[in-house]
């Protein structure tokens, strides 16, 4: 049972993690290429989308590795996951803290609505999520290594 418990949490934090790099280092790249506001109205949409999502993700991967490090307790690599359940905590406070209000205003914008420093709290919301994308491809590796 804890095996099961283990390739699942490895499974979704990792699925978890594609997602975010993805959103990262491709589909921004692609939305910031279209013409016009076409960049910024997909933004909007992706943030109201993956919004309404990741905070079930982040949490329900945290719980996820809480529960492996409980259940797994005195087995070998429960360490890495105690660690990568930090670094998932992490990434939890940096996205209530950091990445939520700029998106929680970003997806409510128009081209008609927009306030103009928008590029600006744009490429704020990107460096802070590449710094979340880093922590959370961190604490992957860890459950990859204790899994192994």
């Amino acid at each position: 049972m804890v095996t099961a418990l283990e390739v699942v949490t490895t499974v979704v934090v990792g699925v978890m993690v594609g997602v975010e790099f993805a959103v990262a280092f491709v589909v921004n790249r692609i939305l910031d290429a279209l013409p016009e506001d076409s960049g910024q109205l997909g933004r909007a949409h992706g943030g109201r989308m993956l919004g309404a999502v990741m905070p079930f993700w982040y949490i329900g991967s945290l719980v996820l590795c809480a529960v492996w490090a409980v259940a797994g307790w005195g087995r070998p690599g429960v360490g890495l996951v105690v660690v990568a359940a930090g670094l998932l905590v992490v990434s939890v406070v940096m996205s209530v803290l950091l990445l939520v209000p700029i998106n929680n205003r970003s997806k409510t914008w128009t081209p008609e609505n927009r306030p103009a420093d928008w590029k600006e709290q744009g490429d704020r919301w990107d460096r802070f999520h590449h710094v979340r994308v880093a922590v959370i491809v961190a604490a992957f590796a860890l459950l990859a290594t204790a899994l192994a």
